[in-house]
């Protein structure tokens, strides 16, 4: 499995996540990215033990993009405590059926996740296990019923993006589980992690890593 090195030092090391690829194994038993990433460490390197790399954050098996994994446990720790202060920028970009009412705006729903089926759902704030999600989108292009469309992340649940621009009538291009009305089986679901801002876990400094979608379709309809 080829996964571009975006960014590499002693504490971190910054890829593009391939889409429909795990970023951990599971029991499927599927090929993903820490395991990949690891083992090509420990080849590059001739490190005869194993190979330390933290999982910080995830994303979606169908999503691609920047992906940050800690090479060292105090910076795993140190990223992990920035996630949960919230100081990380994370920006998506992604193309959906239809356009939002509004050209920009601010989302804002209480979320719930269904563990045995691996699905999210908008519910009330009270409700048992609801979790706020908030995010911000800006409409950049349109092409033939579609919408390219930039989403900033406020928090970071599962299946937030695909989850709140369904709920306004804008469901992912692709995506099976939260527009299946609208999308064919087989279609790429379309969101790329675009940006992702962090603060060094040593040096403290602000570094921002950027990937862009490739030129496929529905991509294509909008880069060109």
């Amino acid at each position: 499995m080829e996964i571009p090195i975006l960014f590499e030092d002693n504490h971190l090391l910054v890829v593009e996540k391939p889409v429909n690829v795990l970023v951990q194994e599971d029991q499927s038993g599927d090929q993903d990215v820490l395991n990949e990433l690891k083992q090509m460490i420990k080849v590059r390197d001739e490190k005869p033990g194993n190979v330390y790399l933290g999982l910080v954050h995830r994303l979606d098996r169908p999503v691609g993009g920047v992906m940050v994994y800690a090479k060292t446990s105090k910076a795993a720790s140190r990223l992990s405590d920035q996630i949960r202060r919230n100081v990380w920028t994370k920006q998506y970009l992604a193309v959906v059926r239809g356009r939002p009412h509004d050209v920009s705006g601010r989302l804002e729903h209480y979320l719930v996740k269904d563990q045995e089926k691996n699905q999210v759902y908008v519910t009330k704030r009270d409700a048992k296990g609801a979790k706020k999600a908030v995010l911000q989108y800006q409409v950049l292009a349109e092409s033939d019923g579609l919408t390219l469309v930039q989403v900033d992340l406020e928090t970071g649940r599962p299946h937030q993006i695909r989850v709140q621009l369904s709920v306004i009538g804008c469901p992912l291009y692709g995506d099976q589980k939260y527009g299946a009305k609208v999308n064919k089986p087989g279609q790429q679901l379309a969101l790329w992690s675009h940006k992702l801002g962090i603060e060094h876990p040593t040096q403290k400094d602000e570094r921002l890593f950027t990937s862009h979608p490739p030129d496929v379709k529905p991509w294509s309809s909008f880069f060109r």
